[in-house]
């Protein structure tokens, strides 16, 4: 369905709010950008990063407005993980079926070119430019240097928040009367290193690997870069014994690192540099509702639901926002308060349980990738979802190479889940865990 064109302002330049200003200028809409920041394509970018990793959601979103194919030029596939577990040589989790693969993209690199093709489409940017202020009903606008100091006034049709966790649109949200909101910080932090290339340009680890090094309470993890370098998140807890406040030194991080990643030290040039130079960083989930205002308002991405980075999907839910907004969007056309009402309550569900899922895949990744008992459950899992692929798709697949909702995802995960508890109690499953006799209780079961 036709749209009337609207004067519409998106809050926020980032992933979120480049793409959604795509989608609405196809939708043949007038489209402003405001962004605090700098110009991201003048700056240099890094330092506070993890990799993204985009996946079959994020693919259909952006091939939705024709520039798939675009970024998977600057995206190297991953079909599979890498993992570096203490004792054992270096082995493979292939992560689906064959051909199936997550994507390691730069941050930075994409946003850069998100924001290019939004200029190419007939955006406006406007960087620099701090929002202080919205008028909810009035869809107006307030701009400028200082919180104390002039403040521009412009008049829109309506607002888009995609300003991230800490959305000031959503900030003006929360006033109001009868608006959910909750906040929860995990005890573990992030810091960037970076792996550089080979002299040659080449890649110094498999470069079609997501690279693990589980331990425990925290863990490494390594995606490649076009260049050929590598950019690596150390996650762990802030405090306690094996924690960042407890390495200030170059000698302690000397010692942790030759601990713990003695095969990381051998292939990071300018490691000890960057762990004091780049920031420890928080990561939180953030959850609220309602995400809109009458006709006038609408969060979308992060400021509406902020999740920890441990299933890939932060973006790639992002995306999805848009990709369901622009479908009623399609439907209803003009009635904007209708295809607000019916997007928040399509992904407010499916936001939730992706929180759910991320934050349980931290628990997985860091400590029973490494777990024998833990392996042999995926191995049994894989082995009966090879025989029988209509009755069992694993809980990962359901999220990252599917566009079924997340909500489902995580239901028909746990169901699984129940499942395997009672076939991992099958005495002696080591021995027999391809046996026809666990391939007949696993179908009894479902």
């Amino acid at each position: 369905m036709k749209q009337t064109s609207k004067n519409i302002a998106i809050i926020g330049s980032g992933l979120v709010g480049s793409l959604l200003a795509i989608y609405l200028k196809r939708r043949g809409h007038l489209v402003t950008v405001f962004d605090r920041r700098p110009d991201i394509r003048n700056i240099e970018f890094s330092g506070r990063s993890i990799n993204l990793a985009m996946s079959n959601r994020g693919w259909r979103s952006l091939r939705e407005v024709g520039i798939e194919a675009e970024i998977k030029k600057i995206a190297i596939p991953l079909d599979k993980r890498a993992m570096h577990v203490v004792g054992k040589s270096q082995y493979y989790q292939k992560y689906g079926k064959e051909g199936e693969a997550i994507w390691s993209i730069s941050r930075g690199v994409l946003n850069k070119r998100m924001i290019d093709l939004a200029e190419k489409a007939g955006v406006s940017f406007r960087f620099e430019e701090k929002v202080w202020d919205i008028d909810l009903p009035e869809a107006k606008v307030y701009t400028g240097e200082t919180e104390k100091g002039h403040w521009s006034e412009y008049q829109y049709d309506m607002v888009f928040g995609c300003d991230g966790a800490f959305s000031r649109v959503r900030h003006k949200m929360q006033r109001r009367s009868r608006f959910d909101y909750s906040q929860d910080f995990i005890d573990v932090g992030y810091k960037e290193l970076t792996i550089p290339a080979n002299a040659d340009g080449t890649h110094k680890l498999d470069k079609n690997s997501f690279h693990i090094w589980p331990r425990g309470r925290f863990m490494l993890i390594a995606m490649p870069n076009l260049d050929g370098s590598f950019t690596c998140t150390l996650f762990m807890p802030f405090e306690g014994e094996v924690s960042f406040e407890n390495i200030r030194t170059k000698a302690q991080a000397k010692t942790f690192f030759s601990t713990y990643f003695p095969n990381v030290m051998q292939v990071m040039d300018d490691l000890m540099e960057d762990f004091f130079k780049n920031p420890t960083s928080a990561m939180v989930t953030m959850k609220c509702y309602p995400w809109s205002y009458w006709d006038k308002v609408a969060l979308v991405g992060d400021s509406a639901h902020a999740v920890v980075p441990f299933y890939g999907q932060g973006m790639n839910a992002g995306f999805e926002d848009i990709y369901v907004l622009d479908q009623y969007m399609g439907q209803f056309g003009d009635d904007w308060e209708t295809i607000f009402m019916k997007y928040q309550e399509d992904r407010k569900p499916n936001a939730d349980a992706i929180a759910e899922l991320s934050y349980r895949n931290f628990i997985e990744m860091s400590s029973k990738t490494a777990d024998a008992k833990f392996l042999l459950q995926k191995k049994i899992e894989k082995h009966f979802a090879a025989k029988h692929p209509q009755k069992w798709v694993p809980a990962y697949s359901r999220v990252t190479f599917s566009e079924r909702p997340y909500a489902e995802a995580l239901a028909m995960g746990d169901a699984q889940e129940a499942i395997m508890q009672t076939i991992m109690n099958i005495p002696g499953i080591e021995k027999k865990w391809d046996s026809s006799e666990v391939e007949e209780r696993m179908l009894g079961l479902l």
